[in-house]
């Protein structure tokens, strides 16, 4: 195991949570427009990546490779649309922690399927019990987030 890795992994997570304060207070900011700040989120990103595209040799390989790629692998531009701007909704809405604890939720439960059955040309990694357990713990915490003050209040 690289601890390298591991601590980026974090360090991405951390990310997330400062993202979606940042684009929800713009979202705020703009007149509670969270289309706007996710499309302007999106167009900084988008710069800041094009200028490490180019200093890594350009893109010319890669935009003549584009037509041969099936048409489903586009679909990551859509989903990291619709994540970034349900995190600058969400976040004002229903608050930061509650938010990341079901993207947590709904990540864990897709990538084990994922992970099960190779999906989407992914490598298959059987789900084996020490993982099935760690996130039905996960999962659990996350049950406590949500609804753990009203399960205190009985």
């Amino acid at each position: 195991m690289n601890i390298a890795l591991y601590v980026l992994a974090f360090c991405a997570g951390s990310a997330i949570s400062i993202q979606a304060v940042v684009n929800g207070r713009l979202a705020t900011n703009l007149d509670g427009n969270t289309v706007a700040a996710a499309l302007i989120s999106f167009c900084i990103g988008t710069l800041v990546l094009a200028v490490f595209a180019v200093s890594r040799g350009g893109l010319s390989g890669v935009i003549a490779a584009l037509p041969a790629q099936p048409s489903w692998t586009f679909a990551g531009g859509v989903l990291g649309a619709g994540f970034l701007f349900s995190t600058a909704f969400l976040a004002p809405k229903i608050g930061l922690t509650n938010m990341l604890v079901l993207i947590i939720a709904g990540q864990l439960i897709t990538s084990i399927t994922v992970d099960q059955f190779g999906l989407l040309g992914s490598l298959a990694r059987p789900v084996t019990q020490v993982r099935l357990a760690g996130i039905v713990v996960v999962l659990g915490g996350v049950m406590l987030t949500l609804f753990g003050e009203r399960l205190l209040k009985w």
